[in-house]
């Protein structure tokens, strides 16, 4: 049992020893410390890029609750202007957190109706230019880099339908992006840290801005962020990101690397989040901790013994049964207690540091992603040159021998669909009471910038199912050479190319074809 309050753990002995040796390893060596001091010898050589100047999260709550202000100033604006509804047109570190205080959150009176497309596909493209009231409609164009290729696609969509007046931008300092907002006269610009990566850019712009204009208690979140980061900096046992980061780290070295999330309402999406946070950090070199969302939760029987389960608890949640029961059949299963959404500045703190640390316990950058350029320049060859033809490859090839270590993704390049979400359940607790296997799902061109990471850099244990599909429509991309459809093709074909290339099993089908599996 951990000693610290808000996360218990049953961890077997035989792996309770090593995260004990882990932490005694962690003060001889004043991990924290030398963490909060910005030491970036801990994960990689002196002078290694992306190191020590991504390390600004550690302090960005305390920094955002100055800007709380600056942030209800537009949302109080846009309600006395009428305006309804707010959309972030993001991807990745720029949308992920937004979408998960979405989904956490109640709508709130004083506040917008927030969405959030972060997706290629033009029927979901269109979906959004559709049912919005586009004159009362706030869009977030969301980008760290400036550059990123599907934020500004869907930029260039709205804003052939939209006012300037209508944008915000939230990006660094200094972008390309900030320049086209200055130039087109865009709302207002909000600066993210340049010293901190996108997936760690919860409790910055990227991830506060549409929470306050929705109304959220984002005071509260950062609140909660705040208490997290004062535990953190505890050399003793009161360490929760401390403890939790040296046990995912040696319960991966120990072969239990499929880290699966199980998150209570109203906080059920974390693990949206999470995906990307711990698969682009640990997911490289051959090494990492494959995170499962949103995978059916069966019986201990069920699963071989490459998992571990981590368990955001609230209150009345209804899973802790069958967590219960995993605990009883020798499953290592952690318990993060939470309250509610407003305590998601807590676990997104906690689980940051806790990252943070397994990157050190497993010696890779957990602030690099040398993997996720390959398919992004992928991408751009397939636009400017086309495929040139794929095989689809045959659904055996994927279950020939199917068992753990190995993984199974399946990766949909298609529009959000609850039809299809239930069809993929199906597949997924089939794998896993047929072959014990973990199982991934995410749809694209969102996982390129998550899970992307780990499929390419992590262990070659995984098995990759691509589902696409014929949209039922297409939309231009004004001023570029490529529309929607032909985007999303191209972003589909050079993630299979680059899968294979790197010689793991890579297979296509047609959506058509999912309900035959």
């Amino acid at each position: 049992m951990s000693d610290v309050t808000t996360i218990e753990a049953d961890v077997p002995e035989r792996y309770a020893d090593a995260v004990q040796t882990r932490l005694r390893r962690a003060a001889d060596e004043d991990i924290v410390g030398r963490l909060w001091r910005r030491d970036g010898t801990l994960w990689a050589p002196e002078g290694t890029p992306e190191v020590t100047n991504r390390l600004g999260w550690l302090d960005i709550a305390e920094r955002s609750r100055e800007e709380l202000a600056d942030y209800e100033q537009l949302r109080d604006e846009l309600l006395r202007e009428n305006f309804t509804d707010a959309i972030v047109l993001g991807m990745g570190g720029s949308s992920l957190a937004p979408e998960v205080f979405r989904q956490s959150f109640r709508p709130a009176e004083n506040g917008l109706r927030l969405h959030v497309l972060d997706s290629t596909h033009p029927d979901e493209v269109a979906k959004y230019l559709d049912k919005l009231d586009l004159s009362k409609t706030l869009a977030i164009v969301s980008s760290k880099s400036g550059g990123t290729i599907e934020p500004m696609s869907m930029y260039k969509a709205f804003a052939a339908r939209m006012p300037a007046p209508n944008f915000v931008a939230v990006t660094d300092p200094g972008t390309s992006l900030e320049t086209l907002a200055n130039t087109k006269g865009f709302r207002r610009v909000f600066h993210g840290d340049p010293d901190i990566g996108g997936r760690y850019s919860a409790l910055s712009a990227f991830g506060l801005v549409p929470a306050v204009v929705a109304g959220y208690d984002v005071a509260a979140v950062l609140d909660g962020a705040i208490t997290a980061g004062e535990e953190c900096r505890s050399e003793s046992g009161g360490n929760g990101g401390l403890w939790l980061g040296a046990a995912l780290g040696e319960l991966a070295r120990a072969g239990r690397n499929k880290l699966t999330f199980v998150a209570d309402d109203p906080l059920s999406s974390y693990g949206v989040w999470a995906e990307q946070l711990v698969a682009e950090s640990t997911g490289k070199h051959g090494t990492g901790i494959l995170p499962i969302a949103d995978e059916p939760l069966l019986a201990p029987e069920a699963y071989g013994d490459d998992r571990v389960f981590l368990h955001v608890a609230v209150e009345g949640g209804g899973n802790a049964g069958k967590l219960r029961a995993l605990k009883d059949a020798g499953h290592p299963v952690i318990t993060l207690h939470a309250l509610g959404a407003t305590d998601l500045g807590r676990i997104f703190y906690l689980s940051e540091f806790a990252v943070a640390v397994a990157g050190w316990v497993l010696e890779i950058n957990p602030f690099d992603q040398p993997n996720v350029q390959e398919a992004k320049d992928n991408t751009s060859r397939v636009l400017k040159e086309g495929s040139g033809g794929l095989e689809p490859g045959t659904l055996g090839e994927l279950t020939e021998g199917l068992e753990p270590p190995a993984y199974y993704a399946i990766m949909g390049y298609l529009p959000y669909s609850e039809e299809t979400e239930a069809a993929v359940a199906r597949v997924r607790q089939r794998l896993i009471e047929q072959h014990k296997v973990a199982t991934t799902w995410g749809y694209g061109p969102r996982f390129l910038h998550s899970t992307g990471q780990f499929h390419k850099g992590g262990p070659k244990t995984g098995r990759f199912l691509q589902i696409v599909d014929e949209p039922q429509q297409d939309l231009e991309v004004p001023d570029e050479p490529f529309t929607f459809a032909s985007l999303i093709r191209a972003q589909a074909d050079g993630d299979l190319e680059t899968l294979r290339n790197h010689g793991l099993p890579a297979v296509r089908i047609d959506v058509k074809d999912l309900k035959e599996l």
